[in-house]
């Protein structure tokens, strides 16, 4: 039985130069282009087309694409897409259409070449389509800044667009070698492990029991005989969890708490956006692209803040994404807590004979403070192996 296809494609096409004389040429050209330092963003990008998650992108948008995507989630030749996937600078220079040039990574010291690109257009954004861009990707409410919105303005107005080959993978291999995984190796190994049914499930956090259970749920009733546990590894906002951290206790959590071969622990190279419903989109079409068959979308998933309603992320995939456009399927997951009354994980919506008092609940902030002063919390919340080790980080942080 074959892998699950990959999305506008027959054959996933990443963007990394896999020749290795090539890529070396290709390094060598680039000492003679122009360059500019890219955004954080724009390198995140580069990084997901070189790994294959964002396929069929051969490179950056232009100006109707983007607009189009932001408008009706496709692009101008009919491609499904929820965001557009952009190179934008504040000023381009001298660059104009016809130039290749070389892409230079904003997060790793020295500023290496992370892409050749071969510039197609230089067009500029008015503020209108700024705007327009936000409501339509970020669906940003009145009431509270919203961090996605202000990296995205923060990068500039002008695009560039056109393809790129992909040189190296930031600071993701070397940083993170034994989680980042690109969408090719994702496969390679769901192939090798003889999986056919496959659920994944993203995360930006540690993951507490509930978290622990709901992928066994998932498991248990869409039959799936693997699990991808697929962490960001990116740039995150202030006060989350480093993800050395995080990969410890996932790891530790797999190990002791899942069957051998049912969970892989990987990662993949890329910016949170907090975008939401459409980011809840794009992270459906990448885990697609690195085979997983299922996806578990949870409450507030990719959310920031009170921009969305609890299960906006799920209902997008009901009432906005049209019918075929994406092979890969939703579970749509409740949030999960521990009940007192039955003593075990449940979802929420699945007891309706409980009130809030039959539920283990404890904010994050509560949490935080908790391992802060070495307390692990209780075993109905989170496993103490795993409590441990953010016992550990968090203690650290107070020396």
């Amino acid at each position: 039985m074959s892998l699950i296809k990959p999305h506008g494609s027959d054959e996933l096409n990443p963007l990394f130069v896999y020749d290795t004389a090539k890529n070396e040429a290709l390094q060598k050209e680039a000492k003679g282009l122009a360059s500019i330092v890219v955004s954080s963003a724009t390198a995140a990008n580069a990084v997901m087309m070189g790994s294959g998650y964002f396929n069929p992108l051969t490179g950056y948008m232009n100006k109707a694409d983007a607009l189009s995507v932001a408008n009706n989630m496709k692009t101008t030749s009919g491609l499904f897409w929820p965001v557009p996937v952009l190179n934008l600078v504040q000023n381009a220079g001298s660059i104009k259409a016809g130039d290749r040039i070389a892409l230079k990574d904003p997060n790793v010291e020295g500023n290496p070449v992370l892409a050749i690109m071969d510039v197609k257009a230089v067009e500029e954004f008015s503020d209108a389509d700024v705007e327009l861009i936000c409501k339509s990707v970020y669906r940003p409410s009145d009431k509270e800044a919203h961090p996605g919105v202000d990296a995205f303005k923060a990068q500039g107005k002008i695009m560039l667009s056109g393809p790129i080959q992909v040189l190296n993978f930031s600071y993701f291999q070397t940083e993170f070698p034994d989680t980042f995984r690109t969408a090719v190796e994702i496969r390679d190994e769901i192939k090798e492990r003889g999986w056919k049914k496959v659920v994944a499930f993203q995360t930006r956090n540690p993951m507490h029991l509930a978290h622990e259970e709901l992928c066994h749920m998932a498991m248990d009733r869409l039959g799936c005989d693997g699990l991808v546990i697929h962490m960001l590894l990116g740039r995150l906002k202030k006060g989350d969890i480093p993800a050395p951290v995080r990969d410890a206790a996932i790891r530790k959590m797999v190990e002791l708490y899942f069957p051998p071969n049912s969970a892989m622990v990987t990662g993949y190279g890329f910016d949170m956006l907090y975008a939401g419903p459409k980011e809840g989109v794009l992270h459906a079409i990448f885990r697609q692209n690195m085979g997983a068959t299922h996806f578990i979308v949870g409450r507030d998933h990719a959310g920031v803040g009170d921009h969305y309603g609890a299960f906006d992320a799920q209902t997008i995939f009901d009432n906005e994404v049209p019918a075929g456009a994406l092979k890969i399927e939703i579970f749509k997951a409740d949030h999960t807590a521990y009940s007192k009354k039955l003593d075990k994980v449940v979802m929420m919506c699945e007891a309706p004979d409980h009130t809030k008092e039959d539920f283990v609940l404890l904010s994050g902030t509560k949490v935080r403070e908790m391992l802060g002063n070495g307390i692990a919390p209780p075993k109905e919340f989170s496993r103490p192996e795993v409590a441990e080790i953010l016992i550990k980080y968090y203690q650290s942080l107070g020396k």
